[in-house]
């Protein structure tokens, strides 16, 4: 039997979840504004523009990496994974990756991912930013379906109708 203190207090964290939900998703927004242009640099870097795949930035793929990774369904220590190691590669960099060369990049993200740490978030970053070019455009990436005719194919079926990070 359940006490009326223990009612009280487990009563109390389910009333708190929604709240610190909330925060942990506004918090997320706020770092990510920080890590932003290093994350895009990285999609932008695996997918260039002029190679036989859609670039990343043509695809919107950072959008569709936010919006995925700040939905409350979304893993929260994959949420900080994503976040801290974008900071960890911008303090290796100096703070400069996004404005370094191609070769310079190339070099850079090659030293990271001999890391373990690094080889993950790499592999993370790689992830999502492929589901972005292969999703259904309904998801906001995959823009003119450029990645499923890119690669000769077609989305599953039946299609979306609506988005689930609108659910």
């Amino acid at each position: 039997m359940i006490k009326r203190r223990q009612f009280l207090i487990f009563g109390s964290i389910l009333g708190l979840s929604p709240y610190i939900k909330a925060k942990e998703i506004y918090t997320f927004e706020k770092e990510f504004d920080t890590v932003k242009k290093t994350i895009l640099a990285v999609q932008v870097h695996m997918f260039p523009k002029h190679s036989k795949l859609p670039s990343a930035r043509s695809m919107n793929t950072i959008t569709f990496l936010f919006d995925t990774v700040k939905h409350k369904s979304y893993d929260r220590d994959i949420r900080a994974f994503v976040i801290e190691g974008a900071k960890e590669l911008q303090k290796r960099e100096k703070g400069h990756f996004f404005e370094m060369t191609a070769k310079q990049k190339e070099v850079a993200l090659r030293a990271y991912e001999e890391t373990e740490y690094g080889s993950n978030w790499l592999a993370r970053i790689m992830t999502l930013t492929m589901e972005g070019m292969f999703c259904d455009p309904i998801y906001g990436s995959n823009i003119q379906e450029a990645g499923w005719k890119a690669l000769g194919s077609f989305g599953g079926q039946p299609r979306p109708k609506k988005r689930y990070l609108d659910v």
